[in-house]
């Protein structure tokens, strides 16, 4: 069914309705803290969900969603048809990183992987999936407890893999809206918690708040022999070095002043020993902006500047440059975030804010774009308050371990109440609400 867009006035007079449903029917959260704890201590990472999945799976069923499991990859919703109203899905990601941890947390992870290459990894929740988790199995218990005080159908979605920005459209590949019996849903909401901002805060904009980003693998080529004979060899290690320093210039020299764009090398890979040049060199780019048109402009600049330097330099074949990534830029709806924002500063009062526009990337909105529907992404404070207050105070904010730092640790409290209370709202303004204040 089309989604009515709440009026202010519609809002306005059912936010104390939302408040009333949240606190009575929040559950203990004493549980989804040691739920989020274990999920700290057991990351799993981007394809390899199972553990994660299977608790998010156990949980729904015991609280009566009809539950399924096993979608591109180990991704799983669960569902919960409630009379005839609109279908929200709210949506969490599962995945970790490779990162060894270093918060001294005492649930900290301690945990290794075998990566997708064969290579044993450390593993850490670094980007807060684990909240998003926690998050999203706290919601789906309060709402399925204030079922009575809405109609609609509500889907919670844990999707594998967003670190890859592969997992989205993995599940919807696999059939997530054509599989199963669900309705189509009406709008499509997620959340994602930073300590950029103060635990307890939500922030939320309409227009673009997440960058598209696309994943470069680039191999450029030399000609092998002793490292103390140069002269006789074509150093890869050089050309990428050439190439590496001459993509600072793209941003600064050639992007117009004022458009947005991000490029950064993450990884270069040469070479097996001291004494030998190698005949190739691997980079890995990824490129960020909130435009198309710039991101091409900026994936058209590498490859220019990659040939160029090759050529330069008599690479004896040409570079191979292959696309490894897509996310799109992440846009919340304007009339339907205009929507979410009142419900938001009415329930959450001084602790909603404005977004501003992250660099990051998601491949959130994918699961909207299959199917054409509008979606709203907010941000989650995670900074522990009396931290970040010091911080402030200090001018140090920009010393805060941000999100993929090995140091990047979640005050547990209050966000996890925030998470559940902000999804709970969020679905809650959206959905059919027949409460009455009693």
């Amino acid at each position: 069914m089309r989604i009515n867009i709440p009026t202010a006035s519609s809002i306005a007079r059912s936010n104390q309705t939302y408040r009333r449903i949240v606190d009575k029917y929040r559950p203990d959260l004493a549980y989804y803290e040691s739920i989020y704890r274990d999920l700290h201590s057991n990351p799993e990472l981007s394809r390899q969900e199972k553990r994660t999945s299977s608790i998010a799976v156990n949980h729904l069923k015991t609280i009566g969603y009809c539950v399924h499991e096993n979608i591109g990859g180990y991704g799983l919703i669960g569902v919960l048809k409630n009379g005839h109203g609109p279908t929200v899905l709210l949506r969490a990601d599962m995945d970790a990183l490779p990162v060894r941890e270093n918060t001294g947390l005492d649930y900290a992870s301690k945990k290794t992987m075998t990566d997708s290459n064969g290579t044993e990894v450390p593993v850490m929740h670094a980007c807060g999936h684990d909240v998003h988790v926690s998050c999203l199995m706290g919601a789906a218990r309060l709402l399925h407890a204030a079922r009575s005080k809405w109609r609609g159908t509500l889907i919670c979605l844990f999707q594998p893999a967003e670190e890859f920005v592969t997992g989205a459209q993995a599940m919807v590949d696999d059939g997530l809206y054509a599989k199963f019996d669900i309705p189509k849903p009406d709008i499509i909401l997620g959340q994602h918690v930073f300590c950029i901002e103060k635990a307890g805060v939500v922030a939320l904009s309409p227009g673009p708040v997440m960058a598209a980003a696309d994943g470069l693998k680039i191999r450029v080529f030399g000609k092998g022999g002793h490292g103390s004979m140069p002269s006789l060899c074509i150093d890869p290690i050089v050309i990428a070095s050439h190439i590496i320093v001459r993509l600072q210039t793209i941003v600064s020299r050639e992007l117009q002043p004022g458009k947005v764009g991000v490029i950064t090398c993450g990884k270069i890979q040469a070479g097996t020993a001291v004494n030998i040049i190698p005949d190739y060199a691997d980079l890995e780019l990824s490129i960020r902006s909130y435009d198309t048109r710039v991101q091409k402009q900026l994936r058209d600049a590498i490859e220019r500047i990659v040939r160029a330097e090759c050529n330069a330099s008599r690479s004896p074949q040409d570079p191979v440059i292959e696309n490894s990534a897509h996310a799109p830029v992440t846009v919340n709806n304007v009339d339907q975030t205009e929507s979410l924002k009142t419900s938001f500063s009415d329930f959450f009062e001084d602790n909603a804010s404005a977004m501003e526009p992250l660099p990051g990337s998601e491949d959130f909105s994918v699961l909207a774009r299959a199917i054409n529907v509008p979606s709203i992404f907010w941000m989650l404070g995670g900074c522990n308050p009396v931290k970040w207050d010091e911080a402030e105070r200090s001018g140090k904010i920009g010393e805060i371990p941000m999100n993929h730092s090995a140091e990047f640790a979640p005050a547990i409290e209050p966000t996890l109440r925030t998470g559940v209370d902000a999804l709970a709202v969020a679905a809650l303004t959206f959905l059919k609400l027949i409460a009455s204040p009693a």
